[in-house]
């Protein structure tokens, strides 16, 4: 039970391993055995909550911080496959491989989650990593388009040069403390050993993990990645690998006393820069993925800045954060891959008229983008206005000021695909014909965005209880 998420997750890889030793695999059968290990998966994480344990010498975790990220991970998982179920961007011989590294990734993030030891960390991260590099050049290309390798080579390249700098780092870490353990190397930091060694250390083992959350100046891959990859592979990156990313830099942060000011001026200056790159490179992008992968930039910005509190509060508001903005990219993705008839990629006048080709996915696409832009009732909303709330009550008033900013400059670019979606006319543009099971799924969490949204307060107030007990 302690560790049953991962278990399902490692079954469910062995299963796609069997079924792609066929010589004609059955692309159903994947489907439909993808789509059980992803719901079995969520209820294992729901199943396993109160669990509590410390494995293997103490490098593994098992608690309700880390349940409850494996929960929102499952959930995301099992979205993410009804979301983009028919796989119209990846050849039917390779799905079951698809498949595969898509749960190795997956189980790579559930271990990260639980990890508190630096070489645990070190290694969840490159499973997960390491999976998701062999998923974007698997895109199929019989729609001509060919940017999946250059975007699978500049993934691996960047990917490596940031565990690089991680794990040199992590080396300087471990020099100066002695320890690989979280808790010891977070209990020497409180103390306000502070040396230029200590600040180099910290500051490149943090740059491996903002690139995993495409914080500035780990950002330089987003872009291309999310456009060279399938429609369903950018809706992976874009979503599960940033809940394990915000879980690693908070019980990274998580210090009981004496919090290093450089920590904050550093968290502050990545927020500031993160999020006016992301919202003014967005406002000038014609393809749908790359203003979502620019934007997804500016997000990190504000989730950064919900670190940057460095309270429960803060880091329970960041977790809401996080949630939040899965939903509402699940939302968006959900959209894009049933929209692209043949996998390809969509530019912004190609969603003119949905709401007549089809009403439902337009107005999930709507939602979305609403929550996204910072407007009530949705989670988007009201995520920005604690975390803005939160910061100002630690004194940060002229990023609070830069960051209202920002949202102001979010709204227009969003605002401009729902107007092609609800004012342009379809022209000769196809309807969308989409599965109910589909539909069902955009019901579903255009609800989860709207109840998130209104109802914020229980969920903060778990999440910030959970933080607690790491302090």
């Amino acid at each position: 039970m302690v560790i049953l998420p991962e278990l399902v997750l490692l079954i469910g890889a062995l299963a796609f391993f069997v079924i792609s030793l066929g010589k004609m695999p059955n692309p159903q059968v994947a489907k439909f055995t993808a789509l059980s290990f992803g719901f079995a998966t969520f209820l294992a994480a729901c199943l396993s909550f109160h669990s509590q344990a410390t494995l293997f010498y103490g490098v593994y975790a098992v608690d309700q911080y880390s349940q409850l990220f494996k929960i929102l991970i499952g959930f995301s998982l099992a979205m993410l496959l009804v979301v983009g179920q028919n796989l119209k961007g990846i050849a039917d011989r390779v799905r079951p491989e698809y498949y595969l590294f898509l749960m190795l990734s997956v189980l790579g993030l559930m271990m990260l989650v639980s990890s508190v030891e630096l070489i645990a960390i070190f290694i969840s991260l490159e499973l997960s990593s390491f999976a998701l590099y062999l998923l974007v050049p698997m895109r199929d290309d019989r729609t001509g388009i060919r940017v999946q390798m250059e975007a699978g080579i500049k993934y691996i390249l960047f990917g490596v040069m940031a565990t690089g700098f991680m794990l040199y780092g992590m080396s300087y870490l471990f020099g100066l403390t002695g320890t690989t353990y979280l808790k010891d190397i977070i209990a020497f930091l409180s103390k306000g050993n502070l040396q230029p060694a200590v600040v180099v250390a910290v500051l490149m083992t943090l740059g491996g993990f903002f690139y995993k959350l495409a914080v500035f100046p780990m950002h330089f891959w987003v872009p291309d990645i999310y456009q060279g990859a399938s429609n369903e592979t950018t809706g992976f990156i874009a979503t599960i690998p940033k809940l394990g990313a915000v879980a690693l830099l908070i019980r990274l942060l998580t210090v009981p006393t004496g919090h290093p000011q450089f920590l904050t001026e550093l968290l502050a200056v990545v927020a500031v820069c993160s999020m006016f790159y992301g919202n003014l490179s967005a406002l000038v992008q014609k393809d749908i993925k790359r203003m979502l992968g620019f934007s997804g930039i500016a997000h990190a910005g504000f989730i950064t800045l919900g670190l940057l509190t460095m309270s429960s509060e803060g880091y329970g508001i960041a977790i809401y954060y996080i949630a939040g903005y899965v939903l509402m990219n699940l939302a968006c993705f959900l959209v894009i891959s049933n929209v692209s008839q043949e996998g390809e990629n969509l530019l912004i006048e190609d969603l003119s008229g949905l709401y007549q080709r089809q009403p439902v996915l337009a107005f999930v696409l709507a939602v979305g983008l609403f929550g996204l832009a910072g407007i009530p009732p949705f989670v988007g909303f009201m995520g920005k206005f604690m975390i803005l709330a939160s910061a100002l009550r630690a004194d940060h008033l002229l990023v609070v000021c830069l960051a209202a900013i920002n949202t102001a400059i979010a709204i227009y670019y969003y605002l401009c695909v729902v107007k092609a979606a609800y004012t342009a006319e379809p022209g000769s543009r196809p309807s969308v014909e989409v599965h109910p099971a589909i539909q069902a799924a955009g019901v579903i969490l255009v609800l989860a965005i709207v109840m998130l949204g209104t109802l914020p307060a229980k969920f903060v107030d778990f999440a910030s209880a959970v933080v607690q007990t790491l302090l």
